[in-house]
């Protein structure tokens, strides 16, 4: 055999066949509205959710906190019909959308301004309020949609309000408090964008049992921020994930609290 031939048969360089996985396509999650409020704008019963296929920003599932943050609304509808709506770190935005079908006066929903889930954010209220149209002048629309990185100017956010309307009725926190680097962005941003008799609607599941503590210390430092917490309730719904059994009642649980300004 010469120098210049091989035992190595065809490119070296090619990778060998599956070694690069396809990212998961995108996938729908039906909600169903169980109790759907008699003065809802609209009586549709089923939200159809399309959830990215992956995300580093958790945008690919269907979270507890956000299904019993639609159930609120639909419990208690005073707390977005005609009011000025925000949510921030929205994922598939069924909170928004709930708000949306009860007959919001305005909601902006937000998220991490990564093109794929704000895409996906827009479909959702495109399909589910505006019969799929997707053109559309934002000032005519009850639910817009925006990406926002918290901490930034509230431009973005601010610019969608209502004429002679400077802050939100009522804030959406679902299933954010995890975040634990970013607690003072998010209740800055509470602080300075809620109404004096508005609410902060915040929900929360523990999926890190080992530091529900530092989730909870999320309450405790509202109150730095002249925010009143007030829990609302804990239940108990199935784990969003399978895992050890001796930390399942804990992963189980599902706390919301309202947040109001200090009296």
């Amino acid at each position: 055999m010469s120098d210049s031939e091989s035992f190595i048969q065809g490119d070296i360089f090619e990778e060998p066949e599956g070694f690069y996985q396809p990212p998961p396509d995108a996938h729908f999650a039906p909600y169903e509205r169980k109790n759907v409020p008699e003065c809802s704008k609209s009586q549709a019963q089923t939200v159809n959710l399309r959830l990215v296929g992956s995300s580093p920003l958790w945008g690919h599932l269907l979270w507890n906190a956000g299904i019993y943050t639609a159930q609120h609304f639909d419990k208690y509808p005073e707390l977005v019909q005609d009011k000025v709506v925000l949510e921030l770190g929205a994922a598939a935005a069924l909170p928004s959308i709930v708000a949306g079908l009860i007959g919001v006066k305005k909601c902006v929903t937000t998220d991490y301004p990564d093109a794929d889930l704000i895409q996906n954010i827009q479909y959702n209220v495109d399909q589910e309020l505006y019969d799929g149209q997707s053109e559309f002048d934002p000032v005519n629309r009850s639910v817009v949609v925006e990406g926002y990185i918290w901490g930034n100017s509230y431009e973005p956010i601010t610019k969608h309000l209502p004429t002679g309307t400077s802050k939100f009725d009522l804030i959406i926190l679902s299933d954010l408090v995890f975040n634990h680097t970013e607690h003072l962005k998010l209740l800055k941003t509470t602080k300075d964008l809620l109404a004096s008799n508005g609410k902060a609607l915040v929900v929360f599941s523990p999926h890190r049992p080992w530091l529900l503590n530092d989730d909870l210390q999320f309450f405790e430092t509202a109150k730095e921020f002249d925010l009143t917490p007030e829990k609302i309730e804990m239940v108990h719904w199935k784990p969003m994930f399978e895992e050890d059994e001796e930390t399942s009642e804990v992963r189980s649980r599902v706390y919301a609290y309202y947040l109001t300004h200090k009296n």
